[in-house]
């Protein structure tokens, strides 16, 4: 029996059709998507921040939208600039450090773990030695290792590498556009909205809004905290990559549990290769249990806000699975990503227990 559909029906499975058309679409150019997805990504965070430049008056002239969005564009790549001036002149100094030192800590382990597995009967040992050729075989220098990372990625893959700068050059372009042209994106973005839906997606755009607001902007800040502190305090305790270890603490705090783990580790690393006594792990327990204590209990709730509501299960599990389908970017929008479906999710509970499938008996 062929279905009868009314003009309204028809419609409907056409306009549907072609949204589905171009989810395919967009698919298949996922390659090329990164640096659009990775622009918007910060022309939200940042659009607020624009807002408020725009708003700044100097000598009762109101600054352009564009030279606003330039200036901040520009900010932000000196900032990124900067760190990486900062810390690669003392990667490169301290890898040597690293290839001297490694051995030396084997040595010791050798030592003190000896004598307990004679007692159990086991007679192997830590070949350091073999340990330190392979070191030497492979960080002759820090200006050797850079170098041949760089001359192998360009033989193996040029294509690649020139795609990657290519993106890299692009984000700050489309980054400026989006900027400049944000509001009148969304006001756009609203009026393609079937009118008997808006005032329904309004609402879940304000929620997710909030959601997103409160994890991404207040993150940030909790970031730039944290990398100052733990740089600060480790560059107090003696370390001598008290700047790389904690910045990059800061940053990786942007990833759940994993982030504060590595930079844990990280700094556990330089404690034992860098002291002969207990003093540095004492510091990095000290450090980083005050960072933690600092980050839970007045960071987040000041500026991040309340949780985002999601249970630790499934903050791990989204972890995982945003992991296996999008690699390392996967892992960090990970947990803003599982707040947006958190609001659906939400919204599709509530239609279910309302509707007449769950309600009649």
């Amino acid at each position: 029996m062929p279905f009868n559909f009314n003009n309204h029906q028809k419609q409907t499975l056409i306009w549907l059709g072609v949204a589905f058309a171009i989810i395919l679409l967009l698919s298949s150019l996922g390659p090329i998507l990164m640096p659009f997805i990775v622009a918007a990504i910060l022309a939200y965070i940042f659009n607020p921040w624009l807002d408020l430049l725009c708003r700044w008056r100097l000598k009762k002239i109101s600054l352009p939208r564009s030279v606003a969005a330039s200036v901040l564009i520009i900010v932000l790549i000196a900032l990124l600039l900067a760190v990486a001036l900062i810390m690669l002149p003392i990667l490169q100094k301290q890898i040597p450090l690293l290839r001297e030192q490694i051995p030396l800590f084997l040595t010791k382990i050798n030592l003190l773990a000896a004598p307990f597995l004679q007692e159990l009967g086991v007679q192997n040992r830590i070949d350091s030695e073999g340990i330190k050729s392979l070191l030497t075989e492979h960080l002759a220098s820090s200006g050797d290792v850079i170098g041949k990372a760089v001359l192998s990625s360009i033989k193996v893959g040029g294509t690649a590498v020139l795609g990657m700068l290519a993106n890299l050059v692009l984000i700050p372009i489309v980054l400026f556009y989006l900027l400049v042209d944000w509001h009148t994106l969304m006001g756009r973005v609203k009026n393609m909205i079937p009118r008997r839906w808006l005032k329904k997606t309004q609402t879940w755009f304000a929620e997710i809004d909030g959601l997103l607001a409160q994890y991404l902007r207040g993150q940030i800040m909790v970031m730039l905290i944290l990398a100052v502190y733990y740089s600060t305090g480790l560059a107090l305790a003696g370390f001598d990559l008290a700047l790389p270890v904690g910045i990059l603490t800061g940053i990786l705090v942007f990833i759940p549990y994993l982030g504060y783990g590595l930079g844990l580790f990280l700094a556990l690393t330089s404690a034992v290769l860098q002291f002969n006594d207990m003093h540095g792990l004492i510091a990095v327990g000290v450090v980083y249990g005050l960072g933690q204590m600092l980050e839970s209990f007045i960071l987040t709730p000041k500026l991040v806000g309340e949780r985002i509501g999601l249970h630790p299960l499934t903050v791990i599990f989204a972890l995982m699975a945003f992991g296996q389908l999008f690699g390392f970017i996967g892992i960090l929008i990970a947990l803003p990503a599982s707040a947006v479906l958190s609001v659906a999710v939400k919204h599709l509970r509530h239609s279910y227990l309302n509707s007449s499938f769950y309600r009649q008996s």
